[in-house]
């Protein structure tokens, strides 16, 4: 990679590190609050009761402003694949594209179509009518996020195709097998059920701070109601995906599951940490304990990793130097496996080209004996397979810390709106509203966990993200990020001066009891 600007690969990651993490301040909360006002809109249709249509509408107003603004982010960070990483459009462009290419035909503008029946169509088409459309869009938004994270998890886990030496491109040999990609799925399941509860904290903080201004009372109990119930039924179920996403994580991708815990060494019945604070003058080679403090369940991750107590979890060290006795093969070893594929394929190709047919033949028989590394072969050094470990690290545990509070959160104030007892707790009222910024954290984190966790790679283990760019000035990223940074701040904080004034306007007086 020393042809490479590295100032080139820093800033187009920083610009789509921007516009992914904006792009995700959206998304959840479209992915949940469609579902809550759907479930909202189905009560109102069953007991014809004008309360939750008021209800409704009024969430749906909020809904419509983050859905415009989310739209916008998105269609930046889809056309960055061209812009500034254009070789990785083009080695697995086949592949990735395929699953975006049916987001939009049979997601997006089935999500975008009938947004406007829901938006627009309450007295231009049946109860019944309106209902479907608003199911529909929830459904809608939900298989875009399907077909995305499809994409995503190919990428953490790439299945279903084959490297073409003739093209220098992966082309797709099983659709199938990127469709159902076990990675994908746990990451979809994930992911979505955490936006759920980002749109649980989202109602409930609202309607939190109506109760403690002691205003539109009775709307904001039913909403806190429907939102407390739905949030508690899917952080429960996220935390049985977050379980599979870690074992697919341990499968698929084990240095980010050892920077996630801090895991220098392996062991087994290796201990979860579940709070910790790094060492910041711990390098591989030295024996200083990771951690300066750290409270952790002994087996905790092997458990969570192989549902074993007693498996034995690879660490870092392991994971870059090798451990015959666990059948780990060093990075050294892939490094040197990957140029010769690379030398081989360069060979063949130069052989083609002058047409020695046997001298072609020959090295393509080599290019395919270690083609399984060739990634590595753009490795400098084996330690740049570690990702940033206090970032993983505690960007993973923020999240979990966060999701724990969730599930106690909505208990509580499920329990306290059952007895009637919620309106008189300003303790937890005010813990409602502070819990919405937390949510919002948490789904950051979750996705730096991800992200960074797999770094140094844009296809895990097949391409390196420096050999992923485009040939363009770095100037010409640097610009572009400003311009972006300065937009989608500017995007966010309309957003949020919007919400804010329907926020304070509150419901309509006919939605009051």
């Amino acid at each position: 990679m020393e042809h490479i600007d590295p100032s080139l690969i820093d800033w187009s990651r920083a610009q789509f590190a921007l516009t992914a993490l904006y792009h995700w301040i959206f998304v959840p909360l479209t992915l949940g609050l469609t579902f809550i006002v759907a479930i909202m809109e189905s009560i109102y249709v069953k007991t014809s009761n004008d309360w939750w249509k008021q209800t409704t509408k009024f969430w749906m107003g909020l809904l419509a402003i983050n859905f415009a603004i989310g739209l916008a982010t998105g269609i930046i960070m889809e056309f960055e694949f061209g812009t500034n990483w254009s070789n990785y459009s083009w080695i697995v462009g086949d592949i990735f594209g395929a699953p975006l290419a049916i987001e939009g035909l049979m997601a997006f503008f089935m999500e975008s179509t009938f947004f406007a029946v829901m938006f627009f169509g309450w007295d231009k088409v049946s109860k019944k009518a309106h209902l479907l459309s608003t199911w529909l869009v929830a459904i809608g938004s939900n298989l875009s996020a399907l077909w995305i994270l499809i994409a995503n998890g190919w990428m953490q886990h790439p299945v279903g195709m084959h490297f073409n030496p003739d093209t220098a491109r992966n082309e797709m040999t099983d659709f199938w097998a990127i469709v159902f990609n076990p990675n994908a799925y746990s990451k979809f399941l994930h992911t979505i059920s955490s936006g759920y509860v980002l749109a649980s904290l989202f109602i409930i903080a609202i309607s939190s701070w109506y109760l403690l201004k002691k205003r539109d009372i009775q709307f904001a109990k039913r909403s806190i109601m429907v939102a407390a119930s739905f949030g508690l039924i899917v952080s429960l179920f996220n935390l049985t995906t977050g379980d599979d996403s870690a074992r697919q994580v341990a499968k698929n991708q084990p240095m980010k599951l050892a920077a996630m815990e801090g895991l220098y060494d392996g062991k087994s019945g290796a201990e979860i940490v579940t709070f910790g604070i790094l060492n910041s003058a711990k390098t591989l080679e030295d024996t200083k304990d990771p951690f300066l403090f750290k409270i952790a369940i002994p087996g905790g991750l092997s458990l969570l990793s192989y549902h074993n107590i007693d498996a034995y979890v690879p660490g870092i060290r392991q994971l870059v130097y090798g451990d015959e006795k666990h059948h780990i093969i060093s990075t050294q070893k892939k490094i040197q496996e990957g140029k010769r594929a690379l030398n081989a394929l360069r060979a063949y190709k130069d052989a083609k080209k002058s047409g020695d047919v046997k001298k072609a033949h020959f090295e393509r028989s080599i290019f395919e004996a270690n083609t399984r590394y060739m990634g590595y072969g753009y490795l400098k050094s084996p330690k740049q397979i570690i990702p940033s470990v206090p970032i993983t690290f505690y960007a993973f545990h923020t999240m979990v810390g966060f999701g724990t509070w969730f599930i106690l959160l909505f208990m509580i104030i499920l329990y306290m709106t059952m007895t009637n007892e919620l309106h008189n707790k300003r303790w937890i009222l005010w813990a409602g509203v502070l819990s919405l910024p937390m949510g919002y954290v948490a789904q950051e984190a979750g996705w730096i966990t991800a992200e960074v966790g797999r770094q140094p790679w844009a296809i895990q283990d097949m391409l390196p993200v420096g050999m992923a760019t485009s040939n363009i000035a770095s100037s010409s990223v640097m610009i572009t990020f400003w311009m972006f940074a300065i937009l989608f701040t500017g995007l966010l904080i309309a957003e949020v001066k919007i919400m804010m004034t329907q926020i304070k306007m509150g419901p309509k007086e006919d939605g009051n009891v």
